[in-house]
């Protein structure tokens, strides 16, 4: 039976004086937050690493790399920050509550109908004829979104799942079986 896992990490901490979120380095404790990270993973034989191009993603992976020679870097559009809000056609499937949060979401992150997400989960999330490990470094709510659907919870429930920098989620896939949550939010390295 072939098995997937795949490693979700969220960045580390970014500069609290970056200008704008999307350009923000890291600061130093989200290098140090990758760091550790890196020395916690390094005996798992990953296959990749994808991480969002966003530039606190992309620092991340680069020092947790550093521990990890074995497995191949990629800059991944799968992964890139995306926040999922429902159309005027699915907008009942969301509790009125978070309406006008939703609603405040820019432009440039609306993921509508969470499409961009759910084919992130349809690309990783499959089994082949091996088992298969990797590593995405990402953003807080495409690991909701994955955590959300390996749950089959309610569309809307990837709010309020949130990830810690650098903290370990792991979701698998099993031929012949539903996904599991193997672990979630881990920080025993932090």
């Amino acid at each position: 039976m072939a098995r997937t896992q795949l490693y979700l990490v969220r960045h580390g901490e970014q500069d609290a004086n970056a200008d704008h979120v999307s350009t923000g380095d890291l600061s130093p404790l989200g290098r140090e937050q990758a760091d550790r990270l890196g020395q916690r993973l390094r005996a798992v034989p990953f296959a990749a690493i994808h991480h969002s191009p966003l530039l606190r993603a992309a620092q991340t992976a680069e020092v947790v790399a550093s521990h990890l020679l074995q497995a191949p870097r990629h800059v991944c559009d799968f992964v890139v920050d995306r926040t999922p809000v429902p159309s005027d056609e699915c907008r009942d499937q969301y509790p009125e509550r978070w309406y006008a949060w939703l609603d405040g979401v820019p432009d440039d992150e609306r993921d509508p109908d969470a499409v961009a997400l759910q084919s992130a989960v349809e690309h990783f999330g499959v089994t082949g004829r091996e088992d298969r490990i990797e590593l995405l470094i990402t953003h807080n709510f495409v690991i909701g979104w994955f955590v959300r659907h390996v749950l089959d919870a309610p569309v809307w429930r990837w709010i309020g799942l949130n990830q810690a920098n650098c903290a370990i989620t792991i979701v698998q896939w099993e031929s012949e079986r539903a996904p599991t949550l193997v672990s979630f939010n881990d920080t025993g390295h932090l």
